[in-house]
């Protein structure tokens, strides 16, 4: 009788995210718990909860009561700041839960922090799960993306919730379990990488077409809303159209044109280049776009290398308005570019995911991370239901670009790729991300590479001794002196 007067799941840490999460929990019929150290925040989560429908959802204003009110075995979502928060959280609740117990962090955490605490909470028989949650604040409230990594029976404790809780599409909910130790927060972090290059190459699309097209900001509009119809439908391609809709109401003209060409970041595009780097997984795109955010950062520098480089004598790009089927052209161009683009950024994410779980030994399923991303998450995009499929084909897929759909999309945008960045380039205009995207494709598909002369760079002056394509074993060359005494001879 008593657990009927419980909640059901408890969440600590009442900021957008965790208010907003912990309303989808209550109104999908879940009796929620919530507690937050400061006070007013939970007052604020009550007044919504009741606001939005008397949901389910009770507050508590200290850890124990919060705790003491959860049907067990318990289960609580901490939604607080990266780092020191979370384990300050974790020894406030821990103190009042007991073995069989369940801790899931839904944030943005390095994932080898949850594999700490993963350890550090199973001395006392507490269970552990690192759980990425995407979708941004929208995302949390409706139906987010959730990647949950950590104890199996953790998750088996919350999936009916996590079930319900997740964005919905047609091919199930927009969660599964990942695998073990910090694999929900390391695929979360290499959805945030790609959703790096997501971004950058979309604003390279915008970029050319406002530089070298001449387009307004009502016909960009126009051409992002006309994209989301077709191959390129994404949340990101959808928020873009809204974006150069919006007026400035205070001072006139269009908000898109008064913002600061300034980039933040939170880290985990960063991360993603780390790990990259680190698991010898090459993410030219990914890396061109943090490389970005740290040039836009630069603002007063670029403001004064202008000025230099003018003084110098550098000529401005003049941009000719294109007209007619020119216009058309380079539209479509651009569209099928920023496509290809796409395929060698997520190719770039996936291959990084799959040494990862090779050398964890997760096991990650890179089809079923695909379908999770299709809803709630901030890279959803129909696309996504095409790389799930291509993995469905071929489980060991070395590369999205050689899976034989993707392989003819690929050949098909080759021309209306390379004209993009070849006009780009002469104008003047940056396109990093595409021209990353592009050099990596090139690369990719060349059979032999000028690695051969790096090869022998580094045994000459370093006797690192090289391989031959024509009869095995290492070699070594005393290079100086045989080119002297080629010269002499």
């Amino acid at each position: 009788m008593e657990s009927a007067l419980l909640s059901r799941i408890g969440l600590a840490g009442l900021a957008v995210m965790g208010q907003n999460l912990a309303l989808n929990i209550a109104e999908k019929g879940f009796p929620i718990s919530v507690y937050n150290r400061t006070t007013s925040k939970v007052d604020e989560t009550l007044d919504r909860a009741h606001r939005e429908g008397n949901l389910p959802l009770t507050g508590h204003y200290n850890p124990r009561d919060f705790v003491l009110s959860l049907q067990r075995p318990r289960s609580v979502i901490i939604l607080v700041k990266a780092g020191a928060p979370v384990d300050q959280t974790i020894a406030a609740l821990s103190e009042h839960m007991e073995s069989g117990d369940t801790i899931i962090d839904g944030g943005n955490e390095w994932y080898e922090n949850t594999e700490r605490r993963i350890k550090e909470t199973a001395d006392r028989g507490i269970l552990y799960l690192g759980m990425g949650v995407s979708g941004g604040e929208d995302g949390a409230r409706n139906g987010p993306s959730l990647m949950p990594g950590g104890s199996y029976q953790a998750y088996l404790n919350i999936e009916d919730i996590v079930k319900k809780v997740a964005a919905q599409v047609e091919d199930g909910p927009c969660v599964t379990y990942i695998g073990e130790g910090g694999s929900g927060n390391f695929v979360k972090m290499v959805h945030n990488g790609i959703e790096y290059g997501d971004m950058q190459l979309i604003s390279e699309a915008y970029d050319v077409l406002k530089n070298v097209g001449g387009l307004t900001n009502s016909e960009l509009a126009e051409i992002f809303d006309e994209w989301n119809r077709g191959e390129l439908e994404s949340f990101l391609v959808e928020i873009t159209t809204d974006i150069f809709r919006v007026k400035d109401e205070q001072y006139g003209g269009e908000l898109v044109d008064k913002i600061l060409d300034k980039t933040g970041m939170k880290g985990t595009g960063k991360w993603t280049v780390q790990q990259a780097a680190e698991l010898s997984i090459a993410a030219p795109t990914i890396a061109a776009s943090l490389d970005c955010r740290y040039l836009s950062g630069l603002k007063e520098e670029r403001e004064a290398a202008a000025e230099v480089l003018k003084g110098a004598g550098l000529k401005e790009y003049v941009g000719v308005t294109k007209t007619g089927a020119e216009k058309k052209q380079l539209i479509d161009d651009v569209r099928q570019a920023l496509y290809a683009s796409k395929i060698c950024s997520y190719a770039q994410g996936m291959n990084l995911l799959r040494a990862k779980s090779f050398e964890k030994g997760w096991n990650l399923n890179l089809g079923e991370l695909a379908r999770i991303w299709k809803g709630g998450c901030i890279i959803r995009a129909v696309f996504l239901d095409r790389i799930k499929k291509a993995y469905q084909r071929n489980p060991n897929l070395a590369n999205l670009v050689v899976d034989p759909e993707f392989a003819k999309e690929m050949v098909q945008r080759e021309g209306a790729w390379r004209r993009v960045v070849k006009e780009a380039i002469g104008a003047g205009i940056t396109t990093p991300g595409m021209c990353a995207s592009l050099a990596y494709f090139d690369t990719y598909k060349r059979p032999r590479v000028p690695a051969n002369l790096v090869q022998a760079q580094r045994d000459y002056f370093g006797a690192h001794t090289y391989e031959r394509i024509d009869i095995p074993g290492a070699y070594h060359t005393e290079w100086s002196k045989l080119a002297k005494s080629n010269i002499k001879s």
